[in-house]
């Protein structure tokens, strides 16, 4: 490989890690942060509007990348991802960093979409999956180096240098990106859709709005306000649908939606849904009931990395033997069998079997995730290469931020239900620790409880993805698609 191309890849992965490190540091931050700019009830919508803004963003930098190139669309998002860092390093408020929190979403979303692009354009299948699976295993290595990194920070400056740090980072990035990626493209003056990006815009933050925003207990006034943000939503969607069909410059073109790729979107959806509830919750269980420090909760998450990486490099071989539907259907197969292994899981289990579940789910998580990708890229042509990428991130994103909404639900139900079903009431997720009534012992079983019901979802979500996967179609002859 030659030096244009390192420097290729370290620029993807540097931007990569970028976003990546970025969620760890800032949620070990929150706590910090929440007190000094007195904020604890504002704390969720940190993390909620980055992902928002992220999520609405993709399509755009998708469509921007086919028209104007990928290399200068990227620098743009990671500029704007800088400059989205300096303003929340330099917040006096919780409402200042929420905004400029937003400002940073909207730069990561061209981070993900544009890099994953680029991957597809400039290096064949064998080469591809290994790099991939290198830029996915970076989210890994964040996970570990975020808590160290963001700690001294923190202890020896201000949680305000965690938002610097990406500077230097990030313009390193931008120089190898420019001085490495070469494209010949062809001027030309295009239209942009303008109405298609602001329907899209309003009807993605519509649908989010259901899963983000808390109504508070009342139930009655929550459902009232689903039914009308659904049907909001849905009359988004069908004013969305009749623009693009007139569009000349679709921001989604549908002739990129075959059988093939609509379910992989669907199964990327139902993977990232289930990766999120793993990478947020079984920390959790780690430390808050077999009583881990977070630092060992950190090495013993680590085998997913290294097996997802382990797998990238045999990945493109298997792509090429076999096809794309049986890799996808075995690594559902595999990420089944992980849940399932994840629901034997007890009070007093011994580090070995998280360490080896953790191994067994980062191969599953592997394949799937990496082969997704080769496979939407592989689907188009170059001209709608951003925009077929683009919608399988907007889709991983949605499952995410929709899947750890409802996880978080299912599983606070779960900590008040198991305590009525023990006869004391007033107990909740949130005064878990604060009632002098309860002993350690009987937090750890809550807390357990409530881990089986999430590892529950995490099974039935699995097994359908892999009644999904396997209602691919298969090969089809000669031509692009032959080696997925």
């Amino acid at each position: 490989m030659n030096s244009k191309r390192t420097n290729l890849i370290i620029s993807l992965m540097l931007a990569m890690f970028l976003a990546a490190v970025e969620g760890t540091i800032v949620t070990m931050a929150t706590p910090t942060i929440a007190k000094e700019l007195q904020g604890f009830e504002l704390i969720s919508l940190v993390f909620s509007v980055y992902l928002l803004t992220s999520a609405i963003s993709t399509p755009i930098y998708g469509k921007l990348a086919d028209l104007y190139g990928r290399k200068n669309v990227l620098s743009i998002g990671i500029l704007l991802f800088l400059a989205g860092s300096s303003l929340c390093g330099l917040s006096q408020s919780i409402v200042m960093l929420i905004a400029f929190r937003a400002v940073q979403g909207l730069g990561a979303g061209g981070i993900f979409t544009v890099s994953f692009t680029i991957i597809g354009d400039e290096f064949p299948l064998a080469e591809r999956s290994k790099i991939q699976g290198g830029l996915s295993t970076v989210w890994g290595i964040a996970t570990l180096v975020g808590p160290f990194l963001g700690g001294f920070l923190i202890d020896t400056l201000s949680w305000h240098w965690i938002f610097f740090i990406n500077i230097p980072f990030g313009l390193l990035s931008i120089l190898l990106l420019q001085k490495s990626l070469k494209e010949t493209f062809h001027k030309k003056k295009h239209g942009i859709d303008f109405a298609g990006i602001i329907t899209l815009s309003l009807a993605v933050m519509a649908l989010l709005s259901i899963f983000i925003f808390d109504q508070g207990s009342d139930s009655s006034r929550y459902a009232i306000f689903v039914a009308a943000v659904a049907m909001i939503t849905v009359l988004l969607l069908v004013a969305f649908y009749i623009i693009e069909r007139k569009a000349k410059e679709p921001i989604i073109p549908f002739d990129i939606f075959t059988r093939t790729t609509a379910i992989v979107n669907v199964l990327s959806f139902f993977v990232y849904a289930v990766l999120m509830g793993i990478d947020v919750y079984m920390p959790l269980y780690l430390q808050n009931i077999l009583g881990y420090r977070p630092t060992v909760s950190g090495l013993v998450m680590l085998p997913m990395s290294v097996s997802w990486l382990i797998v990238s490099f045999i990945l493109g071989k298997l792509l090429v033997k076999y096809g794309g539907k049986a890799v996808i259907v075995t690594a559902g197969t595999v990420i089944l069998a992980g849940t399932l292994l994840l629901f034997t899981l007890g009070i007093d289990s011994p580090m070995l079997s998280a360490l080896i579940f953790n191994f067994v789910m980062g191969i599953g998580f592997g394949g799937a995730a990496t082969t997704l990708t080769v496979i939407v890229q592989d689907s188009v042509e170059y001209n709608k290469r951003g925009v077929a990428v683009a919608a399988n991130t907007l889709l991983r994103t949605l499952g995410q931020t929709i899947g750890i909404s409802i996880f978080g639900n299912i599983f606070n139900v779960h900590i008040t239900r198991y305590f009525m079903n023990q006869g004391i009431s007033g107990i909740d997720s949130g005064n878990l620790y604060q009632s002098a009534a309860l002993s350690a012992e009987q937090v750890k079983l809550a807390l357990l409880s409530s881990m089986h019901a999430l590892f529950i979802a995490f099974i039935l979500i699995s097994l359908l993805s892999v009644v999904f996967a396997a209602a691919m179609p298969g090969r089809k002859g000669r031509g692009r698609s032959k080696s997925v």
